[in-house]
């Protein structure tokens, strides 16, 4: 059993996008002790073997392979497990796949009685963190996604590439679904502490600031597209960004990070999971940061929020 006070980490699947969270995970000397868990136990036993043999090479963690008994004393539970769409199969029927895997480890999660902050990787991930919240009974705090990370982190380094200015000096949030609806908050954009609509016009970097902000918004929409015609997945980027909301929880950081959560009143929303700005701490989200929008961001969450009800719709019917 392990004891109260280490950091395990509970990793349910072993794909591409498990087994890469775990091996940066293994890197970020932030666990004492990782688990990974898959229906596929041989796919399981192979990547931890795998990882265990870099293990001279990174900061002293155990890793092994694990059942649903080790929900119990996780601190954090990370769900990647998932299907692929397949050649003729339709939205709606991956939906139904997913939900029905989401929905059987959150079963089990709660039948061993875990207290662990649960983190839903799966996609498609703003629907899956619903069927989670409605799985499991938990709060909001303790139920979330993964939701716009990643995409957030890709508007900055769009923004760092065209500005010619650090990544880490770059502040900028993509909210909303995690799909074709996100939408990059602009009034929230910084470089520098500039707002980047003043920053731009003296960067002297382009000619008309307007055109280059739609085509890097579009580019950022269309990351995961290109990524997955190149290799057919994405796996990298996605694995840190899980290390840093799993950091943000386990050292009660108090992250500013724009996971999915479900809204209960806030921006004029109700029960929808989806991503807006969050402090990330030791509990889950600590609470949602509500700020002002202009008129068209807060149209574009708006309707971000219904093409996301609608799915939701479509879950609960039959195909």
């Amino acid at each position: 059993m392990t004891l109260r006070n280490q950091r395990k980490i509970a990793i349910v699947g072993a794909g591409a996008v498990g087994s890469t969270f775990a091996y940066a995970l293994a890197q970020s000397g932030l666990p004492d002790e990782i688990v990974l868990i898959d229906q596929n136990e041989d796919l399981a036993r192979g990547q931890v073997l795998d990882l265990a043999h870099g293990q001279p090479f990174f900061p002293a963690v155990a890793i092994r392979h694990g059942s649903p008994s080790d929900y119990v004393d996780a601190q954090v539970i990370v769900i990647t497990a998932g299907a692929s769409q397949r050649p003729g199969e339709t939205r709606l029927q991956l939906l139904k796949k997913n939900a029905a895997i989401v929905q059987s480890i959150v079963g089990e999660v709660v039948e061993q009685k875990s207290r662990a902050v649960m983190l839903i990787a799966t996609n498609p991930v703003d629907v899956m963190t619903h069927v989670a919240l409605q799985s499991s009974g938990s709060g909001r705090d303790r139920v979330f996604g993964s939701g716009t990370v990643l995409d957030s982190a890709r508007l900055r380094h769009l923004l760092s590439a065209h500005c010619g200015v650090d990544v880490h000096n770059v502040h900028a949030y993509i909210l909303g679904e995690h799909g074709d609806s996100e939408f990059a908050a602009w009034s929230m954009t910084h470089i520098a502490g500039m707002p980047i609509d003043e920053f731009c016009p003296i960067c002297g970097r382009c000619e008309d600031w307007k055109a280059t902000r739609d085509d890097i918004e579009q580019q950022v929409k269309d990351s995961a597209y290109h990524i997955i015609d190149y290799k057919g997945t994405t796996c990298f980027a996605v694995g840190l960004a899980l290390v840093r909301i799993t950091t943000a929880i386990l050292r009660g950081e108090n992250s500013v990070l724009t996971v999915s959560t479900r809204l209960e009143g806030e921006f004029g929303l109700q029960d929808v999971c989806l991503s807006v700005p969050c402090l990330i701490s030791k509990r889950g989200v600590e609470r949602i940061i509500v700020s002002k929008f202009p008129e068209n961001e807060a149209a574009a969450l708006s309707a971000s929020a219904n093409i996301l009800r609608e799915a939701i719709v479509q879950l609960t019917t039959d195909a």
